[in-house]
């Protein structure tokens, strides 16, 4: 272990009954393959995304389904939940195997399902409200950001193709390498009288949204 569990629960002033919870919420699977976050992070996502979604009905009355539903993905997307992990400096207190000694913010799975974890422990340790308030404190920034609604890239191919062509983007699986829970995905996607344009990620959502936002590039600058 990296530091003292009850360090972190300071650190991101929290208090919790069970410390063991929270130790399980901060194992990775290479440091334990039968006792680790990967259950507390299926049920911390689900926490994330009814106080998220509820935030957002509050927040916005008047906006449709649609849009609400753009602004929801890109607060509880796995970049936006790294970069909330990294802020809290979760990554000195994770628990790794012997293989992985250090992590960076390029770790954006390993940071997001301990953030996931965390909220999922501490659903069950403090209930919903106390969840609610920490997601609400964690994620203000990322929630006054959200008044701008930011059309993600392949959403944006998507609707350029369809309107344009009348057709959607293909997108092909190129390679998938590395370990299962770390993996790297290389995907191309074309259009209509396109060139192959590739992206890289550790989902294939994350490669498509890659490679559509290299081809809108050079959509944008006339060519293609």
């Amino acid at each position: 272990m990296k530091a003292d569990i009850n360090n972190f629960a300071k650190k991101i002033n929290i208090k919790v009954k069970n410390i063991e919870l929270l130790k399980n919420a901060l194992t990775h699977k290479s440091a334990n393959k039968k006792s680790n976050n990967e259950k507390l992070e299926f049920l911390g996502d689900r926490v994330l995304g009814l106080v998220i979604s509820t935030k957002l009905y509050d927040l916005y009355p008047n906006e449709t389904e649609g849009v609400l539903d753009k602004r929801f993905a890109k607060l509880v997307n796995r970049n936006t939940c790294s970069t909330v992990a990294w802020s809290t400096g979760i990554k000195d207190f994770i628990i790794l195997g012997d293989r992985k000694k250090k992590i960076t913010i390029s770790d954006e799975k390993i940071l997001s399902d301990a953030c996931e974890a965390l909220l999922g422990a501490i659903y069950i340790d403090k209930g919903f409200d106390y969840a609610s308030k920490l997601i609400l404190n964690l994620w203000d920034n990322e929630i006054k950001k959200s008044t701008k609604t930011i059309l993600d890239s392949k959403t944006e191919l998507q609707e350029y193709s369809l309107k344009k062509y009348k057709k959607l983007p293909v997108y092909k699986v190129i390679s998938f390498k590395g370990p299962k829970h770390n993996p790297i995905f290389k995907i191309s996607v074309s259009i209509k009288n396109s060139k192959s344009y590739f992206g890289m990620g550790n989902s294939k959502k994350e490669a498509q949204q890659g490679a559509a936002k290299n081809l809108l590039k050079f959509i944008k600058r006339g060519n293609q």
